[in-house]
């Protein structure tokens, strides 16, 4: 049992947590909480971290028995995990490569995420865990977008960021003009859009140009679209939260192509 928070394991796993020049060089990321651990695939998991207090439930103790494992205290625990409320569970998981080119193999027409700049990890990981309820194909980031594998956009994709192929890109311009050259037709959500976005065909291979936070997409990259669609809003709002407006275009494509 680890009973120190100078222990070596227990050091490189707070390390992963809040340094992504850890996680890179490693190619391990942390996922912790009970819901998340039951969506692991078996064969990514590097090693597991549990709470004596975890281990006191049945239930628990049978999710991991057969598997390898570290027990700790409680308090020990408690001051590793990222989390105010720790639920005694964690995973070291090995990280997944996608290239760029991965994302548009995939049967039926593309469906691609394009995010520029996204900063808040709750976005990133909303916005992933959205995108596999539409249905989406991929998601390209650019390299400042945050880090997928920061733990809280892993805790926000509830599982999901281990089924949605997803890719970084160092030139997003280049990677953006090869989708076009694919046929992909591209959207900006942009205040000078002229159709609503509920307007356009989304049922044949579309990408969605989704921009950062506060000051949404940079003009290079709005240049790139092949159409500026609007969502219209009620009352004095301009605009919506960057994960509620890439919520509402996927599923309205989402919506067209069930139909």
């Amino acid at each position: 049992m680890i009973t120190s928070s100078a222990n070596g394991k227990v050091k490189q796993v707070m390390n992963l947590m809040k340094k992504a020049k850890a996680r890179n060089e490693s190619g391990l990321f942390v996922a912790e909480g009970l819901r998340i651990f039951k969506e692991i695939p078996a064969e990514r998991i590097e090693s597991i971290f549990v709470s004596e207090g975890f281990l006191k439930e049945k239930d628990h103790k049978k999710l991991i028995t057969g598997m390898q494992y570290e027990v700790l205290t409680d308090e020990v625990f408690h001051v590793m995990s990222d989390t105010r409320t720790p639920q005694g569970i964690l995973a070291l998981v090995k990280q997944q490569t996608y290239t760029p080119e991965d994302l548009t193999r995939t049967p039926g027409p593309a469906f691609l995420m394009i995010l520029e700049n996204i900063q808040d990890p709750g976005n990133l990981g909303t916005i992933i865990r959205a995108g596999e309820g539409a249905g989406i194909t991929g998601i390209l980031m650019n390299s400042t977008t945050a880090d997928i594998y920061n733990p809280k956009v892993i805790r926000s994709t509830m599982g999901s960021v281990f089924r949605v192929p997803f890719a970084y890109t160092n030139d997003l311009t280049a990677s953006i003009l090869r989708l076009k050259e694919q046929g992909i037709r591209l959207y900006a959500a942009h205040l000078a859009g002229r159709n609503n976005y509920e307007k356009e065909d989304y049922t044949v291979d579309t990408g969605f140009l989704i921009g950062n936070e506060g000051n949404g997409l940079t003009e290079e990259t709005a240049r790139l679209a092949d159409a500026y669609i609007k969502i219209p809003m009620m009352g004095s709002v301009e605009s919506l939260n960057a994960a509620v407006a890439a919520s509402v275009l996927m599923f309205e494509a989402a919506r067209q192509r069930r139909a």
